[in-house]
């Protein structure tokens, strides 16, 4: 009964884990793909979401995050104004290994199962030239190349809108948009945290990093000598005089652990779920902390994804992203007013959009 209980199955059915409309396990063993695509919602649109390529330590713990990451698309599309639902999908197994022209097709064979239900994206361990090949299987793919009609690299909205968020939380909690004379610590300077060390650079920041890698540390550090690295997130988050701590790697940085060690008075990053589980939001409300939500201000690169959908336009897209400011300010207003943390105002919110939605697609099923 214990197995049972503790099980993937049960997992996949206790609404507490967010009520997903659909689980697709994949697997081709010619290949060796094995994936794993979650539906979360589909009330506003097709459910779009990236594709995450990792080596989980268990396919147990690959379902987890495919159900976190697609509930967080969700939110994340509902409150970017997007007629889109939520989903992610997860590949198992280290892609510097396993990664295959022959792998990535077998992929897009299985999104184009689904009939236009899940559309897929670029996440971590995926990349535009990904997602080129996938396209050749589905109609169902984004994060396209610009010579395959795609939108390019969604990083550089994404951290454009991470630093739209970041001036709303300065805003809200200093009087000024402006993120200069400010120190920052970017933890994780990959796909989207060096554009964004660009961003807060050009708006006159003081900027710490750290990353696992040390080539990415060493490409910033040559082309900006005055950004200074520190040897990991335990000791940038623990950084003297911090403001800002922007998490943009993998979930899971705001903890048990590192709540209480914290030394900025704002948090904002790319990372997504971010808040390890339910009561670190208040946790960091009890500190003073102001948490921008993470589905919030990292939603501009699946802005700039879905508008591949109908057309790419680079400045449609961005003028999209720069609404984050307006969003995000939206959300500290929402939460002062109901007396709860930034997540829980977000959540609500997003929320109502897809409560909306539902009943919008009864009302002309009826």
């Amino acid at each position: 009964m214990t197995e049972m209980t503790d099980g993937v199955l049960h997992t996949l059915f206790r609404t507490e884990q967010g009520g997903h409309e659909q689980v697709v396990l994949c697997q081709d063993r010619a290949t060796g793909l094995k994936a794993v695509i979650a539906i979360h919602s589909t009330a506003l649109g097709p459910a779009l979401g990236g594709t995450r390529f990792h080596a989980y330590a268990s396919d147990e713990e690959a379902v987890q995050d495919a159900l976190n990451l697609s509930r967080g698309m969700s939110y994340k599309n509902a409150m970017a104004g997007l007629d889109l639902g939520g989903g992610k999908a997860v590949i198992i197994g280290d892609p510097d290994v396993i990664k295959t022209e022959e792998l990535l097709l077998a992929y897009g064979r299985f999104v184009e199962s689904l009939g236009g239900r899940y559309v897929t994206a670029c996440d971590v361990g995926t990349y535009v030239a990904d997602m080129d090949v996938v396209a050749r299987e589905t109609r169902w793919a984004t994060g396209r190349s610009p010579e395959n009609g795609g939108a390019g690299d969604s990083s550089v909205l994404t951290a454009f809108g991470v630093f739209q968020g970041m001036r709303a939380s300065a805003q809200h909690l200093w009087g000024d948009p402006t993120l200069r004379g400010r120190k920052v610590g970017v933890a994780g300077v990959g796909k989207v945290g060096h554009y964004l060390v660009e961003h807060l650079l050009e708006d006159g920041a003081e900027v710490s990093i750290t990353d696992v890698r040390e080539e990415s540390v060493r490409r910033i550090l040559d082309k900006h000598p005055q950004v200074t690295a520190v040897a990991d997130t335990d000791a940038l988050i623990r950084t003297e005089g911090l403001d800002i701590y922007a998490p943009c790697a993998l979930g899971g940085a705001l903890n048990d652990d590192t709540v209480p060690a914290l030394t900025a008075q704002i948090v904002c990053g790319a990372a997504n779920n971010q808040l390890a589980h339910p009561g670190i939001e208040k946790d960091l409300a009890d500190r003073g902390i102001l948490y921008a939500p993470d589905y919030v201000v990292n939603a501009g690169g699946v802005i700039q994804v879905a508008d591949e959908l109908h057309g790419f336009d680079f400045d449609r897209c961005k003028a999209k992203a720069t609404k984050i400011f307006d969003t995000t300010l939206e959300i500290f207003a929402r939460a002062k007013a109901d007396g709860i943390p930034p997540a829980a105002a977000a959540d609500r919110i997003a929320e109502q959009r897809m409560a909306d939605g539902r009943a919008a697609k009864a009302a002309t099923a009826s």
